[in-house]
């Protein structure tokens, strides 16, 4: 597709003539990656059933564009606009997981965190550096937040109290914009732990099997950076018969070197049992399931202790970690991964750990301080901003998808 290419669009009035439901509001969807994708398809449920509303999504160009973002959206069965038309269109509202393109629109623009919320890290500075005033966090800042004077979101949602505490005091310009959500993707977690059997089922794992979640966020510093042969330790640290080990990796290792590279890295682990969950879902299916995750500093390591596996962590951030988020209580309370020792012994100790500290409950209450609220707070929010008024019907929360692994 060319940058010239026009599409028959279900927004705006230039196809408007095409239309068989006319006079609907247009939400367009700004993806510029698959995590944030994930995140903002957690939020069109709430739209579902709307005869009133048209939903369309894009990709804002911005230099660093992937195939597999190309790919996801295609994937999803709604229409997507070429980011030269889509910036052109008449929407009412605009979702975006995040500030790429955001500012090309003056309809009200949603922005959603794509992980596990924002202020979750201190800025690194080399030695001796001066602290400026605004900078205790990344994320919440004025060099993010505001662009030639305005604020750049309508709603900027946040999951947790504290955040609205720090963007006090990094940007307060935005403050009157937040919205204290709660988060989406814990609620939908908490409502798949009843059908656990089920999610365990689906991986392999008999009732007396021991689900391993080993998860990797990006970067040379995560754990699969630092250890290529990461699945292969664990795998070979483990008897097949009581044990599942399952494998989540972040969506931009697999968008940056490409499916069949993984696939090819990971072969012999494939062969010996691991069981690859692809980027786009799965992680939280696998979490609801598991009974330990070795995991490094990303935000899926803080999602399984909240959903009650124990943690063994592997990695290192690099930066340092602000005081009370999910991750930075981890690193203080959860064991650290020893490469070269028996692995049981370890998974024994993190959930020792886990049960000492009660770190379900505690990185919980740090992930979100509106418990199973987020739908009812997001939805009533999107409205607002859409100018209509909200269904009649509940709020859905569904639970997870059912896992569907890589095959070999």
């Amino acid at each position: 597709m060319t940058a010239g290419t026009w599409l028959r669009s279900p927004i705006g009035r230039t196809d408007a003539h095409w239309a068989t439901r006319c006079g609907t509001k247009s939400v367009l969807v700004l993806v510029p990656h698959v995590v944030a994708g994930a995140r903002l398809l957690d939020l069109l449920p709430l739209l579902e059933a709307d005869h009133r509303v048209q939903v369309a999504f894009t990709d804002p160009e911005g230099g660093d564009n992937w195939q597999a973002t190309h790919d996801f959206l295609r994937a999803q069965g709604g229409p997507v606009l070429p980011w030269a038309q889509a910036r052109r269109s008449d929407v009412d509202l605009v979702l975006a997981g995040s500030t790429r393109g955001i500012d090309d629109f003056t309809a009200p623009v949603v922005l959603v965190p794509h992980g596990g919320g924002l202020g979750q890290y201190r800025p690194w500075r080399p030695p001796f550096a001066v602290a400026r005033r605004h900078d205790p966090q990344l994320g919440l800042g004025p060099d993010q937040l505001v662009r030639e004077g305005r604020v750049r979101a309508d709603a900027l949602v946040l999951v947790h109290d504290r955040e609205r505490e720090l963007l006090a005091e990094a940007c307060p310009r935005a403050l009157p914009t937040a919205v204290v959500a709660g988060d989406v993707a814990l609620d939908r977690i908490t409502a798949s732990l009843p059908h656990r059997d089920r999610y365990r089922h689906a991986l392999g794992a008999t009732e007396d099997d021991q689900v391993v979640v080993v998860t990797s966020t990006w970067s040379p510093r995560s754990a699969f950076g630092r250890h290529p042969d990461l699945f292969d330790r664990v795998l070979a640290a483990l008897p097949r018969d009581g044990y599942r080990v399952v494998g989540v990796l972040h969506p931009a290792i697999w968008a940056h070197h490409g499916t069949w590279q993984i696939r090819s890295w990971l072969a012999a682990a494939l062969r010996a049992g691991l069981v690859l969950l692809p980027p786009e879902e799965g992680w939280r299916a696998a979490l609801v399931a598991a009974d330990h995750v070795l995991g490094d500093y990303g935000s899926v390591t803080g999602y399984g202790a909240a959903a009650g596996a124990s943690i063994l962590l592997a990695g290192d951030p690099g930066q340092p970690l602000l005081c009370g988020t999910p991750a930075e209580v981890l690193a203080r309370h959860a064991p650290r991964w020893q490469p070269g020792r028996p692995l049981r012994p370890q998974l024994r100790a993190a959930r020792e750990a886990r049960d000492a500290a009660g770190l379900p409950d505690v990185v919980r209450g740090l992930l979100t301080s509106r418990p199973d609220e987020a739908g009812t707070i997001l939805r009533r929010t999107l409205y607002r901003l859409l100018g209509i008024p909200e269904p009649a019907h509940a709020v859905p929360v569904a639970p997870v998808p059912l896992p569907k692994p890589v095959t070999a």
